[in-house]
Parts: C-alpha cells; sequence; structure tokens
C-alpha cells in the first residue's frame, strides 16, 4: 500500500476512534468529526512523505533491519503531521479570512453558512469564525495525541524523545512564524526597503520552509535513529527546499489559475500578504507605483482590472523574475547537499523526485 493510502487509513481510523468520544458530548457536535474528515480528505500529503523518506534515508543503511513497528510509527507520525497541517490551514484561513481552500468552502465559511441557512441568532460571520478556531484547536490537540501514541509504541525511548523535539521545536516555530506574518501585514508602515525584504524572509523560513520540508524529514530521521551528520545532511537538503517550495506558494498565491489552486486570483492580493515578491516589487518600481501598491495591497474588494494592474507591477519591475532565479538557486542548494550524501540512494532519489514536484507545480 502506498504511503499516502496508509495516512489516509490511520487518519480514517483515528477520526473514527475519537468521533464516541465528541458524539458523547451530542450530536450536534458531530459537525466537527464531519469537517474533519472532510479537511482530511485528500491533499498532496508532501509533509507525510517527507517524513517517510527521512525515516527510510537514514534507515536504508543502518545496520539493523526496518520492523513493522517501526513503520508503523512512522505512518503515525506522518499522520500526526497532517492533523497539524489541518489545524494550521484551519486557523490561517481564519486569521486570513480567506473563503476558500482546495476549492471548497474553508472551515469558518462552512460553519457561517450553517448558521445563516438555519437562521440562528447572532452574527454568521462571527460564529464562523469561533467554530472554525475551536476546530483548528481540536485537529491541533489531536495532532499531539497522534504523535504520542505513534511514537509510545515505537518501544525505543531515545528515539522517540528526539523526534518529539523536533516536533515541538516545529510547533513553536510555526506559531512565531504566523504571528511575523500577521505583524507585518500592519508594522510594514514603519519598516525600511531593505527591513521588509528581511521580514518576509524570516516568514518564509519560519511559518512554511522548516515546517514543511526541513521538520519532518528530521522528525522521520530521528525515528530511524539518524547521526549528527545525517541530520545536517537532511537539513541543508531541506531548509532551502522549504524556502523555494514557499516561494512557488507565494507566486501561485498571485499569478495562480483559480481553477487549479483552489483559490481566488490574486487571493494574496487580497490578503494583504506582504511576501518577498511584495518586497521586491516596491523595491523597484518608482515612487508613485511604490505608493498605488501600498493602497490597493489588503483591500478584500479589489477588482480583477487592480490585480491586474499589481500582477503587471511584479512582472515589468522584474520581481517576478528575481523570484524565480531565487527558487531556482534554492533548488540547486537543496540538490546539492545530496551529492555523495551518507543516506539511502533509493531515499535520494525520491527526495530529488519530491524537490521537482513541491517547486514545479501549479497549486
Amino acid at each position: 500500500m502506498r504511503l499516502v493510502d496508509l495516512v489516509q487509513h490511520r487518519l480514517d481510523a483515528f477520526l473514527d476512534d475519537r468521533s464516541s468520544i465528541v458524539t458523547s458530548v451530542g450530536s450536534d457536535v458531530a459537525a466537527l468529526i464531519d469537517d474533519s474528515r472532510s479537511f482530511l480528505s485528500g491533499g498532496k500529503r508532501f509533509r507525510a512523505q517527507f517524513c517517510h523518506w527521512g525515516w527510510r534515508a537514514v534507515a536504508g543503511v543502518r545496520d539493523t533491519p526496518v520492523t513493522q513497528r517501526e513503520l508503523d510509527t512512522v505512518v503515525g507520525v506522518a499522520s500526526g503531521l497532517e492533523l497539524f497541517h489541518a489545524a494550521a490551514l484551519v486557523h490561517d484561513d481564519v486569521i486570513d479570512n480567506s473563503d476558500t481552500r482546495r476549492g471548497r468552502p474553508a472551515a469558518h465559511a462552512g460553519f457561517a453558512a450553517r448558521h445563516a441557512e438555519r437562521r440562528w441568532a447572532g452574527d454568521a460571520v462571527s460564529f464562523g469564525a469561533s467554530a472554525a478556531i475551536l476546530l483548528g484547536d481540536l485537529l491541533l490537540g489531536w495532532s499531539d495525541e497522534l504523535v504520542d501514541e505513534a511514537l509510545w509504541a515505537l518501544g525505543d525511548h531515545g528515539r522517540a524523545r528526539a523526534a518529539r523535539q523536533v516536533f515541538n521545536t516545529m510547533r513553536t516555530d510555526v506559531t512565531a512564524g504566523q504571528y511575523l506574518d500577521v505583524l507585518e501585514e500592519s508594522a510594514w508602515v514603519e519598516r525600511d526597503e531593505q527591513q521588509l525584504l528581511d521580514a518576509a524572509e524570516r516568514v518564509v523560513v519560519f511559518k512554511s520552509a522548516k515546517y514543511s520540508v526541513e521538520a519532518p524529514l528530521a522528525i522521520g530521521a530521528a525515528i530511524g535513529g539518524a547521526s549528527e551528520a545525517q541530520l545536517a545532511t537532511l537539513s541543508e537538503f531541506g531548509l532551502p527546499l522549504g524556502i523555494a517550495f514557499q516561494l512557488r506558494d507565494d507566486v501561485l498565491g498571485v499569478f495562480g489559475d483559480a481553477a487549479v489552486t483552489g483559490k481566488p486570483s490574486g487571493d494574496d492580493l487580497r490578503e494583504g500578504k506582504r511576501t518577498m515578491l511584495v518586497a521586491l516589487t516596491r523595491m523597484k518600481v518608482a515612487p508613485s507605483v511604490r505608493r498605488a501598491i501600498d493602497e490597493l495591497l489588503g483591500d478584500p474588494e479589489l477588482t480583477t482590472e487592480q490585480v491586474l494592474m499589481l500582477q503587471g507591477a511584479m512582472r515589468d519591475s522584474g520581481a517576478l523574475d528575481q523570484i524565480e532565479e531565487l527558487i531556482e538557486r534554492e533548488v540547486r542548494r537543496a540538490n546539492a547537499a545530496l551529492d555523495e550524501a551518507s543516506l539511502a540512494p533509493e531515499a535520494v532519489a525520491a527526495l530529488r523526485q519530491l524537490t521537482r514536484r513541491v517547486t514545479d507545480r501549479a497549486a
């Protein structure tokens, strides 16, 4: 069975188990389970795959054989990472007031629609945001439960503790990175151009790059009993690839096809994301264009014409080309880290293939 199928099976089994606990509170709470199932079905499972191949990269070259217990632990922890990712997306959509996710209503939008359809008292939007925050909290707690269950079953306290420490650091990094992202949408007014670019790069590293690629790799490797040298190699591969991954996301957030990405074209512009693409554009354009960008960025009612104007500024200034060059540079750095690596050849080949998939994509 493929890893993505094993992860989906593990998530389904976990939700089945937790369903009785949730529904014992009352049938009207079942929406939390239903929405969790919907949110956790499908997806690219990149974090789960990096966790798996981080483990295989190490386990494939050690003296002791791989056990079924170890594989079960990896699948469980990879599933926990997917739960954590789902929680982050639910909260992120509330923070950004983004109404769609993967072509479907975001969690808060779905709860708000349920409120409106049934004509409940109070404000539907406020109810939707509150319910989604609670759903995200529930998913976050469940991710901890699933990771702990899987690591306990490993039967190796040292490896389990090492993997858990990486997971804990990852949670802190991504929360701090998310705060930086929110902060820059407001505090940009007091930054100079270089400070804006530096801040945008920190958001890329801590909100996304570490938790999307570097940490899942390290967690899987820790389960496999990685040496310090192997962990260093995987970090040298994972961090630049994570940066390239997020830069590609930033480009798609502005230029992506809505039919493919599942989000409206130019959605990041309406949300006011102060990405490296925006920072580079502001550094390169005339003051009058910079003022227009600052006036339009973050307006949820941006028209198609205004989105096209902002896209044109990013192209014409050369900022888009510079981001594409940065993506290529980070991919080269990542691939170079795997040259002569003391990792399993099969895993190295899989990681190179994943490198192409996460950086050369349309969604």
